[in-house]
């Protein structure tokens, strides 16, 4: 989906180093990506272990899926969710298929890029869940509304993090509608096209298979439009969300700040007009290396420019 503009070509370790900063930032970004991949891990480990014994047969349900992995996807079916309402929050981080997995977070990973570099890291967290809530909202909504699921809501389940991740590439999309992505085969694309392209796909495909899939990621990009939307009219949607606390759960693996200091080999503080100063030249230079995103796209930032960008957005 993202192609890179660099005049060379990477080596392998390259990327392999671009990886291990990325997930050595301990972002919030970084940490949402790696959750669901420990999840995935989880879930397809457990699946072997039954496997190799013997046991996968009687854990599959008549919906084709492992038992644990019914027991966190979200169902369409009311009473089967007031047995199990934890799937709320569960099925948003659930993704048995690795090219699922791997689209979703490479989807997270450019959207979520965009979206602390115009607002903030705690904003993304708050829309990776409320994005969720929001698809699994319209999901529950349309399969137990329309008479066209009647035959399907009860066997019906919800899994993946499409709906989280649509709600981020949205509201990027939303607050950037201009800045161009560079796609494989088709140039430089405005983000406004993109997204309308993938409401449109989604609209479409409603009724061709995976209609609930299709149905929750319309309610992600909703709520992402709408997150934006207001939070340009002075009012942050999300908000009281924040007050739940969700956010610092994904600030786990934050290396824990140092108690006491150095105080021989602290430098002199700075006065006001110094600090200032300091201020303005480090956003005139996150200015342009935001500039040269929107001109070349995120891979053409050298390594120093990318620990920067991470930098400047994990102080939000």
């Amino acid at each position: 989906m993202y192609s890179a503009s660099n005049p060379y070509q990477k080596q392998p370790k390259e990327y392999w180093a671009d990886i291990k900063r990325f997930f050595m930032q301990k972002s919030a970004l970084s940490n949402l990506i790696l959750v669901n991949i420990l999840i995935f891990l989880f879930i397809n480990l457990v699946n072997l272990i039954l496997f190799l014994f013997s046991l996968d047969q009687s854990f599959v349900q008549t919906n084709g899926v492992s038992r644990l992995v019914y027991w966190l996807s979200l169902p369409a079916d009311l009473s089967a969710l007031l047995i199990k309402p934890w799937t709320l929050i569960t099925y948003m981080f659930v993704q048995e298929g690795l090219l699922h997995l791997l689209f979703n977070m490479m989807v997270l990973y450019i959207g979520g890029q965009i979206f602390i570099n115009y607002l903030s890291s705690k904003m993304l967290v708050t829309t990776y869940f409320l994005g969720g809530l929001s698809g699994a909202l319209l999901y529950i909504l349309s399969f137990n509304l329309f008479p066209a699921f009647n035959l399907n809501v009860g066997n019906a389940i919800l899994l993946g993090s499409s709906a989280s991740v649509l709600a981020i590439f949205a509201a990027s999309a939303t607050q950037a509608p201009n800045l161009k992505l560079q796609l494989f085969l088709f140039g430089r694309v405005p983000l406004k096209y993109i997204a309308l392209i993938i409401i449109v796909l989604d609209v479409l495909n409603i009724q061709n298979g995976n209609a609930g899939g299709h149905i929750g990621h319309l309610g992600g990009v909703l709520y992402g439009f709408l997150f934006v939307y207001y939070l340009k009219k002075g009012r942050n949607i999300g908000s009281f969300f924040d007050k739940l606390n969700f956010p610092s759960v994904f600030n786990w693996f934050k290396k824990p700040k140092q108690r006491f200091k150095n105080v021989y080999n602290n430098p002199k503080p700075t006065d006001d007009a110094d600090y200032l100063r300091k201020k303005a030249e480090e956003q005139a230079s996150i200015d342009e290396i935001l500039e040269k995103i929107k001109k070349s796209g995120y891979e053409s930032l050298s390594a120093k420019e990318k620990a920067q960008l991470f930098d400047a957005s994990n102080k939000k």
